[in-house]
């Protein structure tokens, strides 16, 4: 059998059904998730589904909490690694607003791979109205904003610990992005265009907001005309 044991799956064969078995699950995983309820639906209900056992979930998830944050762990590392990549001319805000947009894409693609584009977009309103999934998605939003701070600091030749600005740049734009989710989470407009389009028209806010003068009259930008 070319040195291969009897009944034992080429490596490449096993990984694939390893894929396809974490991609199940964490599809029924969020559609329950998103149908039933987090805090009511159990790993016991998920398995069942997917027809494989407990310990099964528990190799590819260690709880339900990291299977409904998976897509915003991809989220996340895509824009850190947007981020990583812009050009050094650009400013920091430059550089995050770029990082956010240039990532929507290649998530966009990603996130089909593992689970349909609305199912991800279920899930991130069903997190925004789980108290126990906000609280940790506050958590793990300061975690990456630290992480954003350090790839700053580094691109400006900072040191965050000595220098604030990096910590207060990324927490103004984070705070956008967290005003433009809940926003969007509240209203009726559920594609992910228009996620993006209000979050590029809050962003185009941000530089003017902290270093305008708000008692100048002036021109909207183009983010504000489109919401108009």
């Amino acid at each position: 059998m070319d040195g291969q044991r009897a009944g034992q799956q080429p490596a490449g064969l096993r990984e694939l059904k390893k894929r396809r078995t974490r991609y199940a699950l964490l599809r029924v995983a969020l559609d329950l998730f998103t149908t039933r309820g987090y805090e009511e639906t159990t790993v016991d209900e998920i398995t069942e589904a997917v027809d494989v056992s407990q310990r099964t979930f528990f190799r590819y998830f260690a709880s339900k909490e990291e299977a409904a944050f998976t897509i915003q762990d991809l989220v996340e590392a895509r824009f850190l690694a947007e981020l990583r990549q812009r050009p050094l001319t650009e400013t920091p805000f430059e550089a995050m607003h770029r990082a956010v947009l240039g990532s929507w894409g290649s998530v966009n693609e990603a996130t089909e791979a593992l689970v349909p584009v609305e199912l991800h977009l279920r899930t991130y309103r069903m997190i925004e109205s789980t108290p126990s999934l906000l609280a940790a998605h506050l958590r793990r939003a300061t975690e990456l904003e630290e992480r954003a701070a350090l790839v700053i600091a580094e691109r400006q030749g900072l040191d965050v610990e000595s220098d604030p600005r990096p910590r207060v740049a990324v927490a103004a734009f984070s705070g956008v992005l967290r005003v433009t989710g809940r926003l969007w989470g509240q209203g009726r407009e559920t594609g992910l265009d228009g996620l993006r389009e209000l979050t590029e028209t809050y962003l185009d806010q941000l530089a003017p907001t902290l270093a305008g003068d708000w008692s100048a009259p002036r021109e909207p930008s183009d983010g504000a005309r489109r919401a108009g």
